[in-house]
């Protein structure tokens, strides 16, 4: 059944207004330490988050006082944000794979006093901070399995620190809090990746999340309360983090899954409805299914590429403009549903699935098509921190693959100077906090955000994305180039990992390529190629004549400027331990590039 009257989006007294209206029903999944999932009603989830509430306020929590939370997902994730919410507080997140420095500089810049910190890791870390930092005091820990270093005297475990305020007098103050909810207040600050510079705190208020209800409610109009959605993404991510909260707006439940690397077996277990996530899943999984259709044999090689011409003839031809199909192309397309489609969906954990949001990196406009035509539903979409996420995504029908969708209602797009993508609307940051500088430069005279994102809008509203203005290579022949574009189309390739593109006032294209390893050595082993490590292996040239080989089909269609003319292939992946990658997996290009000098010099040779 579809959600017809909307409740209040307030995030400070959300849970409490739903327990009311759903009570036993499931809220949320999580996971115990052993991996068993629980469920905790609406009624359940209201009443820890209110405990929580009473003890921070017993603690002298304040309005508008600023919450750091530093943890992988969890269940206590969710309550603790929500009660700081009661509180009229401010929640500002940090990736659980965040290094004592960064941690540092976000409590140091927001002037934490309280973080709430996951498991061992960010325990030690946060730790380490408290010692040095003149503002942090105090750390919850989620995970009773931590230790607890004996000499801190300040840290106590969630389960004990949720206990601390059960008494009238911190119950009346916290119900005087909700009583005083202002749309307006800040709700949450959410610091960059800072993939130039030092981060950014972006300031999200409680507006800015109702409105991104708001909107979704318009765009995503075949959702039902029966769905159930994979939190898979880090919390700390404003893609995971506002659509997390809008599930739990549309009385949606949400299995919070806690160890990302096992996401491949939580996902079978869970099978969700619904999970946003970034295009780099969707390229494992595309991976898989090429793989088990290539190796397949006769009839049933037939059957998995008649499969995908049908699917992508019902879905994409006829479906999505709104046409009906011919009686023989539905019929096969329900035959096909119903047997391939659902094997390989069944194999992944999203046979029940109704749609999967994807955002956070260009798509393959390959892939996309791919996954559309085995049913598998994406809405790709484009937004950043500082949009509260979407700003433009795939409506259900009438989508173009080549897009990153239809400008969200109420979103206001225009292209500016070097067709950088200016926006207006009521889901857009106020600016940044303690730096009233970059908040000034990041708008313009007429009050449009800058994004940054160069690109250009169709006749129907519809953004095609370009690259990062900053990341927009002119090489020395004056010639441009959008690294972004090169990298998600060679990143097709199953032999591929990643790919970082070379070019700025350099006379032609080269990368640098981390292949994928285990596929790589498979193809080496049946071609009875030798190798004794990895490193032997990238620098074998049979292995980089193939791959050239293949990167040369999968650039046919660029111009001879754009196309990649040398390249290297790396024994070690770009990671985010060694700086090379932000925390939502994006290349730090500076330093990419600063740190393999030589080997891009060599190419140039």
């Amino acid at each position: 059944m579809k959600l017809k009257t909307m409740v209040n989006s307030h995030l400070g007294g959300l849970i409490h207004t739903q327990a009311k209206r759903y009570g036993k029903r499931t809220a949320i999944m999580y996971q115990d330490p052993v991996g068993k999932w629980l469920h905790l009603s609406w009624n359940e989830l209201s009443d820890k988050v209110m405990k929580l509430a009473q003890a921070l306020a017993e603690m002298a929590l304040k309005p508008g006082d600023n919450v750091g939370v530093y943890s992988q997902n969890m269940g206590r994730y969710l309550i603790t944000d929500f009660a700081v919410y009661a509180n009229k507080g401010v929640t500002v997140p940090m990736y659980a794979t965040a290094s004592p420095q960064q941690v540092s500089y976000i409590v140091n810049d927001a002037r934490i006093n309280l973080l709430f910190v996951g498991e061992q890791f960010q325990y030690n870390n946060a730790f380490k901070v408290q010692q040095e930092s003149r503002f942090l005091e105090r750390l919850i820990v989620f995970d009773r399995n931590v230790v607890l270093r004996p000499d801190d005297k300040t840290s106590v475990y969630f389960d004990d620190f949720i206990t601390t305020g059960d008494n009238s007098e911190s119950l009346a103050l916290v119900n005087a809090r909700l009583k005083q909810l202002n749309n307006n207040d800040l709700a949450t600050i959410i610091y960059t990746s800072g993939t130039t510079g030092e981060p950014k705190g972006v300031m999200l208020t409680y507006t800015n999340f109702s409105e991104a209800f708001k909107i979704h409610d318009i765009r995503l109009d075949n959702l039902s309360e029966k769905e159930l959605s994979m939190c898979f993404l880090p919390l700390t991510h404003i893609f995971e983090k506002a659509w997390s909260y809008f599930c739990l707006y549309r009385g949606i439940v949400v299995a919070v899954n806690r160890e990302p690397g096992e996401i491949r077996e939580t996902i079978k277990q869970v099978r969700p409805t619904l999970m946003s996530n970034v295009p780099r899943f969707w390229e494992k999984v595309y991976d898989g299914v090429k793989e088990k259709m290539e190796s397949a044999s006769g009839i049933m090689k037939w059957l998995f590429t008649d499969a995908v011409k049908t699917g992508r003839r019902h879905n994409l031809e006829f479906v999505n403009e709104g046409k009906r199909a011919p009686i023989g192309n539905q019929l096969k397309f329900f035959l096909y549903r119903h047997t391939v489609f659902y094997l390989v969906k069944r194999v992944v954990g999203i046979d029940r699935g109704n749609f999967f949001p994807v955002a956070g990196a260009p798509l393959s406009d390959t892939i996309n098509e791919f996954m559309q035509s085995i049913d598998v539903h994406l809405i790709y979409g484009y937004g950043l921190t500082e949009t509260t996420a979407t700003v433009s995504c795939f409506p259900a029908k009438g989508f173009r693959i080549g897009t990153v969708g239809k400008v969200m209602p109420d979103v206001e797009v225009k292209i500016g100077e070097n067709n950088e993508i200016l926006l207006k609307g009521a889901t857009v940051t106020s600016g940044y906090y303690n730096k009233p500088e970059a908040t000034k430069a990041a708008f313009t005279e007429d009050g449009y955000f800058r994004t940054g994102d160069a690109g250009s809008l169709t006749d129907n509203n519809e953004i095609i994305l370009t690259d990062r203005i900053k990341d927009l290579y002119k090489t020395s022949n004056g010639k441009y180039i959008a690294p972004q574009m090169i990298e998600t189309r060679i990143g097709e390739d199953k032999y591929i990992d990643q790919v970082a593109v070379i070019g700025d006032e350099r006379k032609f294209v080269s990368a640098l390529i981390v292949p994928n390893y285990e596929a790589l050595k498979g193809y080496a082993l049946e071609r009875g190629i030798p190798f004794d490590s990895i490193e032997e292996l990238v620098k074998n040239r049979e292995i980089n004549a193939f791959i050239f080989g293949r990167i040369e089909l999968l650039q046919a269609q660029f111009t001879s400027y754009e196309k990649i003319k040398h390249f290297t292939l790396l024994p070690e992946p770009f990671t985010m331990e060694k700086g090379e990658l932000t925390n939502t997996l994006k290349l730090r290009r500076k330093i990419i590039l600063e740190r393999y000098a030589d080997i891009i010099q060599e190419m140039y040779v």
